[in-house]
């Protein structure tokens, strides 16, 4: 008998996205060690088994929707390969697309030479978001230290309900009834786009990394206090400010990005909650560029706080897709729900700290390394964030050709020149 799991709000909400991204959430880090991988084939199989979604395939009936779990090797869900460039195989193997109607959801790599190897992985934005990945991706190498050291069996990974609707756990039955009700579209109403070229059929995926060493960096966070900002704060500023150079912006007009929101803020204790979807976007929008970039980090900062102040941050329209998604037909629900929602052109997703500890490999941690959100399709532009050993990385996810790779580099030198103007203050 076909096994079925539900699909879920975020699942069929990231199905719709289609046509705006690949939905591929991308991790690398690389080790000065060499990878145990009969141990690893274990932690992978036992952490897949744990979360089925991971070995299902997206079935669409146009009524309605569902998972379907299928069965599967390891062959099918890992890559092993002796490396001379581990650069540019893990560049390769991240920029793949897993359709959702594929058998498995996830995929592993690990590409080594004597004394280094890379640990890669690409999953489906449709299982889960980053920072359930971040979890998962935690909880797996902590599973294979245990395993190899100490042979323990590898099955610390949550199980649960994958439910939009956990977000509402800790409220108050009052607090509940409210949040259920706001039916207010607050999706980003901004035609301002990153300036990349036309869409062509020769187009490819690419991803777009720079490095702010750990020094800089940290120089910038203690900046940041100075200026009583956070590093999201400081970050989304200098987007924006670069923007308005690279773009051509008219400086007295008003611009939107769109910055993703952890709903988990809204639980206590995620234990018992399955690993899913749990994000939304605030739309944080400066009036004008403003003289300087600490007015633009100001205009920043005034708009953040009006979300940061709501008790039911990033809570809003949820209701009207889950009303959406449960009267009406697969295919009548996706086209009710474009009619109403609008993709952001510009948007920024602050992953976070990948702990280096967390991240260790018996004992031996990541020398580098980086997580990223899906490849955007042109117009859509989305800067992703992460920091491993105090290092910062800013990365773009985009499908497009050589120009458009320049065009990504010339905002990235514009970022860490803004950035580096707030390091120095005023």
């Amino acid at each position: 008998m076909e096994r079925k799991l539900t699909a879920e709000l975020w699942d069929k909400m990231h199905y719709l996205f289609r046509g705006f991204n690949d939905r591929m959430v991308h991790v690398a880090l690389y080790y000065d060690y060499k990878i145990d991988i009969q141990a690893l084939k274990t932690v992978i199989l036992c952490f897949l088994e744990k979360a089925p979604v991971l070995h299902s395939s997206f079935i669409d009936t146009k009524l309605t929707a569902h998972w379907r779990v299928n069965d599967y090797t390891i062959d099918d869900v890992l890559t092993v390969r002796e490396s001379n460039d581990l650069q540019k195989d893990a560049d390769e193997f991240l920029t793949q697309y897993i359709e959702p109607e594929a058998p498995v959801q996830i995929r592993f790599a690990v590409f080594h030479n004597e004394t280094e190897s890379v640990l890669c992985i690409v999953e489906n934005h449709m299982c889960m978001d980053g920072g359930d990945l971040k979890y998962f991706v935690r909880s797996f190498c902590q599973a294979y230290t245990d395993y190899v050291q100490n042979g323990k069996s590898p099955i610390s990974l949550r199980e649960g309900s994958r439910s939009y609707d956990e977000i509402y756990r800790d409220f108050s039955r009052r607090e509940k009834k409210m949040a259920q009700n706001l039916y207010k579209n607050v999706c980003a109403k901004d035609d301002h786009r990153f300036p990349l070229t036309e869409n062509n059929l020769h187009d490819k995926s690419f991803i777009a990394l720079r490095k702010i060493d750990a020094d800089r960096f940290t120089a910038l966070r203690k900046a940041g206090k100075t200026l009583g900002a956070t590093v999201n704060d400081l970050l989304v500023a200098a987007y924006f400010y670069s923007l308005y150079e690279l773009g051509n912006y008219g400086l007295d007009e008003s611009v939107t990005i769109s910055c993703a929101i952890d709903l988990r803020r809204h639980v206590k204790d995620t234990e018992g909650m399955g690993i899913t979807n749990h994000t939304a976007f605030m739309q944080c929008n400066i009036p004008e560029r403003g003289k300087d970039i600490f007015e633009t980090l100001k205009y920043t900062q005034k708009s953040v706080e009006k979300f940061k102040n709501d008790p039911f941050m990033g809570l809003y329209g949820l209701p009207l897709l889950k009303f959406g998604y449960g009267i009406l037909p697969q295919t009548a629900a996706e086209g009710v729900i474009k009619l109403g929602y609008s993709n952001p052109l510009l948007a920024m997703s602050n992953i976070g700290v990948l702990d280096s500890e967390g991240y260790s490999l018996c004992g031996n941690a990541p020398k580098d390394g980086f997580m990223t959100g899906a490849v955007k399709y042109k117009p859509f532009a989305l800067v992703s964030a992460t920091s491993l050993g105090g290092v910062l990385t800013l990365s773009m996810c985009v499908r497009g050709n050589e120009e458009d790779k320049r065009i990504v580099e010339r905002f990235f030198d514009l970022m860490e020149s803004n950035l580096q103007t707030l390091t120095n203050g005023k």
